[in-house]
């Protein structure tokens, strides 16, 4: 929500966001005014008219910021290169209303690199939610699968949602449970 921390924002141009936690898709004027909120993993939340909106990376000029830079792939990259790479690009995914990736809350439950046969790759991704109705789902999953096909080579991302094992504070590294305030 807001705070005195929130940075204030007016959108430049029409935009595309997310209702958060319903999921739904809305698109704000040119003009609108509201606050950012959080701003993690090439993404922001903006609490507009008494209502949190996530604003993707490819939006960010609408309301003044920088997209995340582009990927890149050393030429000749083992499998084992782009694991590295899709875990980095898992960490950029958060949860709208919470400031910790969705690796730290223990959300992922694997990542998998296949090699095809025509010199591209397949990574498949378990993931779950921390709770099995929550609206943002569908979200997640997409901007998981948008962001591991960011990387040079893959040419699909197959992103499952899954509810077991269910999720539970277990799962939450260290620094999740920290910043969480549950450690």
């Amino acid at each position: 929500m807001y705070s005195r921390n929130s940075e204030p924002v007016r959108f430049e141009r029409d935009c595309d966001a997310v209702l958060v936690p319903a999921g739904d898709q809305v698109t704000l004027p040119a003009g609108t005014v509201g606050y950012i909120t959080q701003s993690l993993g090439g993404s922001w939340t903006v609490f507009v008219e008494g209502n949190l909106m996530r604003i993707a990376g490819k939006d960010a000029d609408a309301i003044g910021k920088e997209p995340p830079a582009p990927i890149e792939l050393p030429e000749g990259a083992s499998d084992e290169d782009v694991e590295r790479l899709v875990w980095q690009q898992l960490r950029t995914c958060f949860d709208p209303e919470i400031p910790v990736n969705i690796v730290e809350l223990g959300l992922v439950y694997a990542a998998e690199v296949l090699p095809r046969d025509d010199g591209q790759r397949e990574v498949r991704v378990r993931m779950t939610l921390t709770a099995p109705g929550c609206g943002m789902g569908e979200v997640l999953v997409d901007d998981v699968r948008s962001k591991v096909e960011l990387i040079p080579t893959v040419a699909e991302a197959d992103v499952e949602l899954v509810f077991d094992p269910p999720w539970n504070q277990t799962l939450m590294s260290d620094v999740a449970k920290l910043e969480t305030g549950m450690l």
